[in-house]
Formats: structure tokens, C-alpha cells, sequence
């Protein structure tokens, strides 16, 4: 199990829940500890919106526990109503993720039996909004999500074993059960990765120049995210038709092979470039000097194709779905070296030591 710093923030919440609750005399500081523990989020800006659901949650329940107390009473079946209706108004509003908390409060007022009904219901409500609001407190200061270095890390780790894998698999040197296993560990790490790329999206930027900067790093990213899973897919398909790749003529496994390399050695080093450890000059994907064009490579293959079917060689048909694959790839490659050059050209000077320091 990993002790993640939500871990520790729920804890340190708790402890700020009850310390000022207890400082401030509120009776039962529990109930601050409570909503303590259902206010942390692992974003400041889901963190704000939860502060605001949460609030009107907690309205809500106090409202219908002091009206139905005042109507009805005390009686259990009265409790049991009262909840049905909470969950009712905050199904309707749309504020699911506050039911909870909401019923909550209202048993926290419910219970509360004396001529002093009114006036302990609102220290009951505002023994629960503190909860709340310490929760909101501990997101926004205390080890704030640096989501950009784990969606890097994130991205580039998985790309790593994409590219370790399709190398081994293009060479016919991976492992039939050990390959299926790696897919089945990069799909759910790719899945990680659009989680990651979801709640970088969500924070927000307080000055214009980090809100454009932000911006152009969002497209760079999503792009990066597409293209992994491009070569995340060429990997599945080179493990689905390995026993078709096996019976190619040896050529055109080299043919394959040799560009899979081309495109693997450009993926790695367009990480380098993005963080500034590789010139953008150098190595681009679509350069004439530095790779075969795309074009001249297809119409190799088409050609080869052709020959070999009119020999009876071999079935071009599983190979054109490598090919489409490996094609799907490269463009997705040029497209993200072209955005991250652009993106180094407006921010040249703005390299992410933080993030250079963290990967490498």
C-alpha cells in the first residue's frame, strides 16, 4: 500500500477539525472530524467545488432535521423520513457526492433532544461547515498536488515500457504470456494517465501569462497522451500477429523492425526536447535528413506487397494492420514534434527544472 500525501492530509484535516473545535467549545467535535474526512479531494479546485456542495448539502440537511423535529418530533420513523426526503432534494440538485454528509448533520440535529433544540442544531451546523472548511484549508496549503510532474512522470514511465516491449516484440524476442501481461499493466497505466491529464486540466492559473503558458502545456500533454497510446497500440498489434510477423520473409521483418527503431528513438527523445535536455533543431521526426520519408517507406512496402502476392508468399492482409498501426504512429510523432517545438519557441527560457529534476 502507498501512503499518499491525501493520506496524510485527511489526517492532518482531522487533527485541525478537532483542535479547533475543541478550542472554540463546540459541543461534540467529532462531527468536525467527520466532515473533515469527507471534504478532502485531490485537487484544490475539486476541493473548492466540494467546499460549495458540501455546504449547501449541509443547509439542506440542517434545514429539514430542524422542520421535521419542529413538525413531527423526535420519533425514529421521523428520522427515517426526513432522510428519505435530503436524499431526494440533493438527487434533484445534482449534489450526489454531499448526500452523505448531509445525513450526517441531520442526525447530528436530530438527536438533539431539550428546550435548547434551535440554538444546539446551529452549533451542530457550524461544528460541521468548520469540518469542512479545515478540509478546504489543508488542500489549499499543505502539499499541494504538483499534478504536471506526475502526469510527466506518469506519461513517460508507461511510454518507457511501450517502447522496451514493442522492441522486443518487433525483434520476435518477447514472451507470448509476459507480453499480454505488460498490455494488460499499460492499458491500466494509460488509464492513470487520462485520470492525471483530468485533474491537471482542473487546476487553475491566477495570472494571465500562467493561464497561456498552462494552456499550450495542455495541448502538448493531450497530444503526448495520444500519441502513447498510438504506439500502445502498434505493441498490441505486433503481439496479436506474432505468429504472422514470424512467417514473413526476412526482409520485411528487417524492413519493420528498422522502422519501428526510427520511431521508438524519436519518441524518446521528444520527451528530452519537451523538457529542454534536447535542442529543438535536432532530430526531428519529419527531418529528410535524419529519417526515411514516410512516403518513400509505404510505397516500399507496397511494392514489396505486391511482388509477394502475386508469389504467394505470404497474406498482406495482417500486415497491412501493422503497417496502418506504425503509419497511425509516425503522424501522431510529427504532429507532436511540431506542437512541442512550438511550445519550447514561446518558452524557451521557461524550463521546468522541477520536472527535469524529478524525471532525470
Amino acid at each position: 500500500m502507498k501512503l499518499g500525501a491525501r493520506i496524510f492530509k485527511t489526517g492532518v484535516a482531522i487533527v485541525i477539525a478537532l483542535f479547533v473545535a475543541e478550542l472554540l467549545q463546540l459541543p461534540n467535535p467529532v462531527f468536525a472530524g467527520i466532515a473533515a474526512i469527507f471534504a478532502i479531494q485531490p485537487s484544490i479546485y475539486r476541493s473548492y467545488l466540494s467546499v460549495l456542495e458540501q455546504i449547501q448539502g449541509n443547509l439542506i440537511g440542517a434545514i429539514t432535521a430542524v422542520s421535521f423535529v419542529l413538525l413531527f418530533g423526535h420519533q425514529t420513523i421521523t428520522v427515517g423520513l426526513a432522510a428519505v426526503i435530503i436524499i431526494v432534494i440533493m438527487l434533484k440538485l445534482g449534489l450526489e457526492k454531499s448526500v452523505s454528509l448531509a445525513l450526517v448533520t441531520m442526525i447530528a440535529i436530530m438527536e438533539i433532544k431539550g428546550d435548547a433544540f434551535l440554538s444546539f442544531a446551529l452549533l451542530r451546523f457550524s461544528t460541521i461547515v468548520l469540518g469542512v472548511l479545515s478540509a478546504f484549508i489543508v488542500n489549499l496549503l499543505f502539499l499541494p498536488p504538483k499534478y504536471e510532474t506526475k502526469l510527466f512522470q506518469s506519461i513517460h514511465q508507461a511510454q518507457d515500457e511501450i517502447i522496451r516491449w514493442t522492441r522486443l516484440a518487433g525483434r520476435q524476442a518477447s514472451e507470448h504470456i509476459a507480453t499480454k501481461k505488460s498490455l494488460d499493466m499499460l492499458k491500466e497505466r494509460l488509464i492513470q494517465v487520462d485520470v492525471l491529464y483530468s485533474l491537471f486540466k482542473e487546476e487553475r492559473s491566477y495570472f494571465k501569462k500562467n493561464t497561456r503558458t498552462k494552456a499550450r502545456k495542455l495541448v502538448v500533454y493531450r497530444q503526448m497522451v495520444v500519441t502513447s497510446r498510438s504506439s500502445y497500440d502498434v505493441l498490441k498489434r505486433l503481439h496479436h500477429f506474432e505468429n504472422e510477423l514470424i512467417d514473413l520473409p526476412q526482409h520485411f521483418r528487417l524492413m519493420i523492425q528498422e522502422r519501428l527503431d526510427t520511431l521508438l528513438t524519436a519518441h524518446e527523445q521528444l520527451h528530452l526536447k519537451f523538457i529542454g535536455k534536447l535542442k529543438s533543431d535536432i532530430n526531428r521526426v519529419s527531418s529528410k535528413d535524419d529519417y526515411i520519408q514516410r512516403h518513400d517507406v509505404m510505397n516500399i512496402f507496397v511494392k514489396e506487397i505486391a511482388i509477394a502476392s502475386e508469389e504467394e508468399e505470404f497474406s498482406s492482409y495482417h500486415l497491412l494492420h501493422i503497417l496502418s498501426s506504425i503509419l497511425n504512429y509516425e503522424e501522431q510523432l510529427e504532429h507532436l514534434d511540431k506542437l512541442i517545438i512550438l511550445f519550447n519557441k514561446h518558452h524557451d527560457n521557461e524550463l521546468n527544472t522541477e520536472l527535469v529534476d524529478e524525471i532525470y
